[in-house]
C-alpha cells in the first residue's frame, strides 16, 4: 500500500509542472484573444477553396483532446523518459506559438458563412465556433500537438506502444486530427503546413533511438 502511495505522489509531482504550465497558457491565450481585430493579419491560401467543408471531421478534432490527455497521462505512468522529453517539447512548441501570436496576431475569414446541411455535426461545428474564434491560428496547435504525441506514444517502452494495432490506431488519428482542422475551416493549410514543419524536428528528438551499448573488449 505503502509503494502504491509512493508511487501516485510521485506521479503527482512529475505532472504538476505541466498541469501548471497549461493554466498559464490557457491565461496568456485568453489575454490574446481579446485583442481588437483591426490588429489581425489575415491567413489566407489559394488552395484554401479547394478543401471542402466536412462536419464529420468535429469527431476526430475532438478526439484530440482525449489523445493529447491520455498520451500524456500513459507515459507518465510507462516511460518516464518519454514523458519528459514530450512535455518539455510540448511546453516549448506552446510557448513559441504564443510568442508568434504576440508578435504577429492573425486571423482566419475561411468559415462557412451558412452550413450546408443541418445535423448533430454541424450543430457541434457552430458549437465549436462560438467558443474558439477563428485567431490566432498559425500554427496550429492541434498540428503540432498531434503529431508530438503520436511521436511519444510511438517510442514509449509500455505494453501499448509495443502493440502494432495501437500504433496504428494512433497513427490514423493523428492523420485524421490534422485533416480535421482543415476540413472544419478552423485552419489555412498554411497553419496546418507550419505546424507540422514546426513538429517535425521534436518529433525526431522524441523518436531518437538510444544508441546500443558498447562492448568492451575481452
Amino acid at each position: 500500500m505503502r509503494i502504491l502511495s509512493s508511487s501516485l505522489k510521485d506521479c503527482v509531482l512529475r505532472l504538476t509542472p505541466m498541469l501548471l504550465f497549461t493554466a498559464v497558457y490557457m491565461v496568456c491565450f485568453f489575454l490574446l484573444e481579446q485583442r481588437s481585430p483591426d490588429s489581425y493579419h489575415i491567413i489566407e491560401c489559394p488552395w484554401d477553396k479547394y478543401i471542402p467543408f466536412c462536419e464529420y471531421f468535429i469527431i476526430p478534432y475532438f478526439l484530440w483532446f482525449a489523445y493529447v490527455v491520455a498520451g500524456v497521462l500513459y507515459l507518465l505512468v510507462t516511460d518516464r523518459a518519454v514523458y519528459h522529453r514530450v512535455c518539455l517539447l510540448l511546453t516549448a512548441g506552446m510557448t513559441l506559438f504564443l510568442i508568434i501570436s504576440y508578435i504577429y496576431p492573425n486571423a482566419l475569414m475561411i468559415r462557412p458563412g451558412v452550413f450546408p446541411r443541418d445535423n448533430l455535426f454541424t450543430r457541434a461545428v457552430g458549437l465549436l465556433y462560438r467558443i474558439d474564434t477563428p485567431t490566432n491560428v498559425l500554427p496550429s496547435m492541434h498540428v503540432f500537438n498531434a503529431i508530438l504525441m503520436w511521436a511519444g506514444l510511438k517510442s514509449g517502452s509500455g505494453r501499448l506502444s509495443r502493440s502494432r494495432m495501437v500504433r496504428f490506431g494512433s497513427t490514423v488519428l493523428m492523420i485524421l486530427i490534422v485533416l480535421s482542422t482543415l476540413f472544419l475551416k478552423q485552419h489555412s493549410l498554411v497553419d496546418a503546413v507550419t505546424g507540422v514543419l514546426m513538429a517535425i524536428l521534436p518529433a525526431l528528438l522524441i523518436c531518437r533511438t538510444h544508441a546500443a551499448p558498447v562492448r568492451m573488449p575481452a
